[in-house]
């Protein structure tokens, strides 16, 4: 019993609203699998353990169970894959963000109890959803994660080099390598180590030139790539960081969601009355960083529109850093608002932006 035409976006939104007949979580592990399943029925779930991890034995029970499902697993590194083995099987599957799941920690542990603790947060809604889908775009992701990760270790291994000559008293300098390396004892293996470095960090850089050959030629091709490309400070590279982690902009709610998601806003903390300040949500370090650079690099390039905006902004007696931050938060307005509308970038908005507001 496949069930891969009854999700559309419509009977998703009702059936949240009128609630399933089946909540089901998983606690899937490489040994075994504990599923835990409550009804419209009964609350009380009932939970099962098979000893042994087969996809095909979760498929068949779906399979067996009739009315409307809604199934949720944690985000784990077999998540994806599971999500796309399971979805014809449910009306809904959420991959649930663990770091929010508290009750999971709390009292004895197993895999039966934890299954069972996480449909109680199922059916009570209290789970936070982690993105997945089987869109094309959502497959970028796999090479946005390896080129991040070598960038990771070609920094790692730059940094390491540098503190061997900085602890032999050397002033780094790239330009002095050589001469530095001419002066290294064999005896303590810091001359190996450098020569295994410098060939490492060679390599480093080949590999970072063919993966962003590669992105260029995603970007090439993908016309929402293309057209944040042109936003100024944003580039090719931040192009396809954006659209290879956002894939749906349509999966936030506005533009003060996204904002939060990429770590723009702040969150206000009150209780009784008083306010404990304001804090950062957690946040998509890779958006982040995109925006946070794309403002630092419009400003200092500045023949250009968001330069512009930049000295409107500091006319009306903002600091350079609160500046700089109304400036991350335009790119990142302006880019979600391209790829919810596939709309080309349009340089100066900001200008009717700002006449629409004082209108108002």
């Amino acid at each position: 019993m496949n069930k891969s035409n009854l999700a559309t976006k419509s009977s998703k939104t009702k059936l949240d609203e009128i609630g399933y007949h089946n909540y089901i979580a998983i606690d899937w592990s490489q040994v075994n699998i504990a599923l835990a399943r409550s009804t419209q029925k009964q609350y009380e779930p009932q939970v099962h353990l098979w000893n042994r991890s087969d996809i095909r034995i979760v498929k068949d029970y779906l399979s067996s169970i009739s009315g409307s499902i809604i199934l949720t697993i944690e985000e784990t590194t077999t998540s994806h894959w599971l999500y796309v083995e399971l979805k014809d099987y449910v009306d809904r599957i959420i991959i649930c963000d663990p770091f929010k799941n508290r009750l999971l920690s709390d009292g004895p542990k197993t895999d039966k109890i934890d299954a069972k603790k996480l449909c109680y947060l199922l059916r009570a809604g209290l789970l936070k959803e982690v993105f997945h889908t089987t869109d094309r775009l959502y497959s970028y992701r796999q090479l946005l994660s390896a080129y991040n990760d070598l960038k990771n270790m070609g920094v790692r291994l730059q940094n390491q080099r540098s503190a061997i000559y900085r602890a032999k008293g050397f002033t780094y300098d790239k330009k002095k390598l050589g001469e530095y390396k001419k002066q290294l004892d064999d005896s303590d293996y810091s001359k190996y180590i450098t020569n295994w470095q410098d060939e490492m960090i060679d390599n480093y850089f080949i590999d970072k030139q063919n993966f962003e050959q590669k992105i260029a030629a995603v970007v090439k091709k993908e016309t929402i790539m293309k057209n944040l490309s042109r936003i100024s400070g944003i580039g090719t590279i931040s192009a396809f960081e954006i659209v290879s982690v956002v894939v749906q902009a349509n999966r936030f709610k506005n533009k003060g969601h996204y904002l939060s998601y990429c770590g723009l806003v702040l969150h206000e903390k009150t209780s009784g009355n008083k306010s404990y300040g304001k804090r950062k949500p957690r946040y998509n370090r890779i958006l982040h960083g995109v925006y946070k650079r794309a403002a630092r690099v419009a400003i200092h390039g500045k023949n250009n529109a968001i330069y512009n905006y930049y000295e409107y902004l500091i006319k009306k007696n903002l600091t350079h850093k609160q500046a700089s931050l109304m400036v991350a938060r335009y790119i990142a307005r302006v880019s979600f608002g391209m790829m919810k509308s596939g709309q080309k970038y349009e340089p100066y908005r900001w200008r009717k932006d700002e006449v629409n507001t004082s209108e108002g």
